[in-house]
This record gives structure tokens, sequence and C-alpha cells, in this order.
């Protein structure tokens, strides 16, 4: 089964595009292998990337705005999808995020609702090809977190090796899936840590008009302000137990002034406040992997390329090895849109998209694992017809080589 995968995060960099051929494994029925047969970024419209800045918390915006952006963002993944399936032979099923505009948290850390944008429909149009989306809210209405979902993937790719791995995505915001060693059969431990590029690119826009502090180059120049970063550690979305989630609308524009009180923060200067930011992201995601006793880090997403925020990580995790997921056979710059591809897989096939613990409830803290996804249309999957042994649980993901190269 050939799944199209697409994804955007917070950064609202680009739409993330993995095409992946998936088949069971014939002499392993339990070992499903993932053949990458394309890796890619598609960009946004410049007019719906700013438009989705925009609306993001804390700003206000009207229905009027969010529909009109929802049939936006549904366009921009329809030609995102189109603009790859011909050149690649087509596909069976399309996967998508969409774009996460609120993930509404309460106040003792559960999760009341989250919305990802993104007109199914449209997609469909435009690709001839079944889609399936929302992926977040059965989890949601199931008691869960709605993230993160990357667990499942991390678990099925390296949940067997001997070492304790964190595997680690710094995007927006920061989040971990902790597995194997010895304990290969315990729980998996995943929440989401952190700011990871959210706050810093938040003040270098609002300072410069820059959407980043491109290689920390002003970051560099600072120093940690000792007094703000123990101010900003006082958060007490850190004192919350994994799983956990948050978003921008927690770590927003404002949250820096918010904590620090405008007169503190006018106090800084900005290579100050970046070097003090940037520390603050590697303390709140190395000071919880420290307790949680791992023999290494695996990181992925777009802040590990900040390479001020790497020399802090691997300062703080002293002799624990950071290391890229490409350096394990992963696609680092395109993990997350393979993992949608994942989740479009299970949901097609009705295998739950979250991974079970002990106590029979989630790693997302839901009831139970649930199956993820809405499919449009309704009847989109009928032709496809897999056989029973697609129906079997996953207990492996195996990486085959392919075509496909993150460009």
């Amino acid at each position: 089964m050939r799944v199209l995968g697409m994804m955007s995060g917070t950064s609202l960099d680009g739409i993330d595009v993995a095409l992946v051929e998936f088949a069971r494994d014939p002499e392993d029925s339990a070992t499903l292998q993932a053949r990458l047969l394309h890796l890619g970024e598609e960009p946004w419209p410049e007019e719906t990337r700013q438009a989705l800045r925009a609306v993001l918390p804390p700003a206000p915006a009207d229905v009027a705005t969010w529909n009109r952006l929802h049939a936006a963002v549904g366009e921009a993944f329809a030609a995102a999808a189109a603009a790859v399936l011909p050149v690649h032979g087509g596909a069976d099923l399309v996967a998508t995020h969409g774009q996460t505009l609120h993930h509404d948290v309460r106040p003792d850390g559960s999760v009341n609702a989250t919305l990802q944008i993104g007109d199914a429909s449209r997609i469909a149009e435009a690709t001839g090809l079944p889609v399936l989306h929302d992926l977040r809210s059965a989890d949601v209405a199931a008691g869960g977190q709605g993230a993160p979902l990357a667990p499942l993937l991390d678990q099925l790719l390296l949940g067997d090796r001997p070492e304790r791995t964190a595997v680690l995505n710094i995007g927006g915001i920061s989040n971990v899936s902790v597995l194997g060693g010895e304990a290969q059969h315990a729980d998996v431990i995943a929440g989401d840590l952190g700011p990871g590029n959210a706050l810093l690119d938040a003040a270098i826009h609002a300072a410069t008009g820059l959407p980043a502090d491109h290689d920390a180059a002003l970051a560099r120049t600072g120093t940690v302000d000792a007094a703000a970063l123990t101010t900003l550690l006082g958060d007490p979305f850190y004192a919350l137990p994994l799983p956990r989630s948050t978003g921008r609308e927690h770590f927003d524009g404002p949250y820096v002034r918010h904590l620090l009180g405008a007169e503190a923060l006018a106090a800084l200067s900005l290579p100050d406040l970046l070097a003090t930011l940037t520390e603050l992201t590697a303390v709140t995601i190395t000071r919880p992997l420290r307790d949680l006793g791992i023999d290494r880090v695996v990181a992925s997403g777009g802040g590990i390329r900040n390479p001020l925020l790497r020399e802090r990580l691997a300062a703080q995790l002293g002799t624990v090895p950071l290391l890229d997921a490409d350096e394990l056979g992963i696609p680092a710059d395109a993990k997350e849109a393979l993992l949608i591809a994942l989740l479009g897989y299970l949901g097609a096939h009705g295998l739950p998209g979250t991974l079970r613990r002990a106590d029979g409830t989630s790693h997302t803290g839901a009831r139970a694992p649930r199956v993820l996804g809405t499919l449009t249309p309704p009847h989109g999957l009928r032709d496809l017809m897999p056989d029973s042994t697609e129906r079997h649980p996953v207990g492996r993901l195996e990486i085959v080589p392919g075509t496909g190269k993150a460009d």
C-alpha cells in the first residue's frame, strides 16, 4: 500500500511530504517494511503562511477567518500532493496532519480539545484519492493528550535496541519518547518537554521581523541572564508529569514578557535574551532526560540544526551521546511526514495509532489505544480489500532501500 504522508508543524517552514510503500515482511507478518519513494518539502503559499501566523495564539481571529484558512490550508496541502504524486507513481491513500491552530490544555494538564485545519475534501478532489485526516481527536476524546504521536514510530524503529534511547524532536515545541534498553518491554515514556524553537523565533521576529536567528548568530554573542532563566524555569508546566502536551497557546509571543515583566525584559539586550532562551530550551530538554537514565539521545527536527542549542544540549548531557536520526537510517528531516504516512496505513487497516501501556491505557494517557483519523470520502478504501495479514498488529518497522531522499 502506498501512502503519501504530509505534515506541517508550528514553525510553518513548509509542508513535509513522504511517499512510502508499506508491505508486510513475507517471512514475518509482524514486521512492516517501509520503502521510502520520496522525501521532500513543499513550500507554503506565502499569503497563507502569513495568514496562519496572524491567527496563532494569542492573536484574536473570528470564525470567518478560520473558515477561510481551513480552505486555504486544504488547497496548500492539495497542491503539495499534486506536485509529488504524478512524478513518483501515485499512491493509494493520502494521510494529512493538517495545521494545528489550537491545542486546548486545561490547568491540570489534561486536554480539552485540539484543532488541526486543512480541508481534506480539497485534497481528495485534487488527487482523486481517499484522505485520512484529523489524527488527534480520537485520542483526545478517549481522555488522551492527542500528542505526541511519534512514540509509535520511535518504538517500532528503535524499541528493540539494547540502549535506553531518548528519541528527541525539536520543532516549535520539543518532545521525547524514551524506550528500549534492558526494560525493552516496559512502557514507553513520552510527552512534550517545553519550547523548542517557539520562543526563540518569536523573540527574533518581534525585534527584527526575521523568522529566525540563523545559525544562532545573535544568540552566540549574548550572555545567559541567570535571574531571568530561573524565573522562566519556574513555569508550573515543567512540574507536570509525562505524558503532557503543550503548544504555542502556552509558549506564545507575550509569554516571556508575562513571566519576566516588561521592565526586566527591556533590560535584556536581544543577544542576551536569545542566549537565555536557548539555555532555557536546553535545560528543559536535558533535565528530565537525565532523570530517566538514558544511554543516548537520537535527535531530529529543525531545532537540532541550531548550532548553539546543539552545543548546549551536548554539554548538559555530558557523557550521553547526542546522535542525529540520520545516523541510524531514520530520515531526520522527513521523520514526521513518515510518521503521518504510517498512521495513515494503520488507520486504513483499523490498527491503533498509539502504544498500549501495561495497564491497558495509551502512551498519551488515553483510556486505551485508539484507531486514529477520519476518512474522506467515507467509502474511499472499499476497493483496496487488504488481505488478513494486513490487519495483524505491527511489532516492528523496517525501512528498506528506496528512491526517496530528503530534498
